[in-house]
């Protein structure tokens, strides 16, 4: 409960520092899925829903060098950059990994009058306590 708690809080703090930096609509971050993987001891599957208001997004970030993520957008278009790739839409249905360690320059909504909603896997360390690391990009 702890970390479900604490990853929402860093995901927050995330989301508010978008919002006052660029006046856009902050992402909200919700941990739905939290448990470690019976057949490989010390990794974990962590389903965490991010929903963006019209023209939210997320400031630049980095996931742990542990996480492998899997993404696919629930609903809307997602705007989405790794590792300074240029950037591509992402409409429901379809779906993008990120390697461990990457940059993820870019995450935002790609609409500015409809919401977006994505899931994103994590196959993570399971004492990872941190799943966003803001950068300056």
């Amino acid at each position: 409960m702890f970390t479900r708690f604490l990853s929402a809080a860093v995901f927050a703090a995330l989301a508010i520092t978008t919002a006052s930096a660029g006046d856009r609509p902050a992402g909200k971050v919700t941990i739905v899925f939290d448990r470690p993987l019976p057949n490989v001891p010390g990794k974990s599957m962590k389903g965490v829903l991010v929903e963006y208001e019209p023209g939210g997004s997320s400031p630049a970030h980095m996931h742990p060098d542990s996480a492998f993520i899997y993404a696919t957008v629930l609903d809307g278009a997602i705007r989405s950059s790794v590792n300074g790739s240029p950037e591509k839409v992402y409409n429901t249905g379809e779906n993008f990994y990120e390697e461990p360690g990457a940059l993820h320059g870019v995450s935002a909504n790609a609409s500015d009058t409809e919401s977006a909603r994505l899931l994103a896997v994590f196959v993570v360390d399971t004492d990872e306590q941190e799943l966003t690391t803001p950068t300056t990009e």
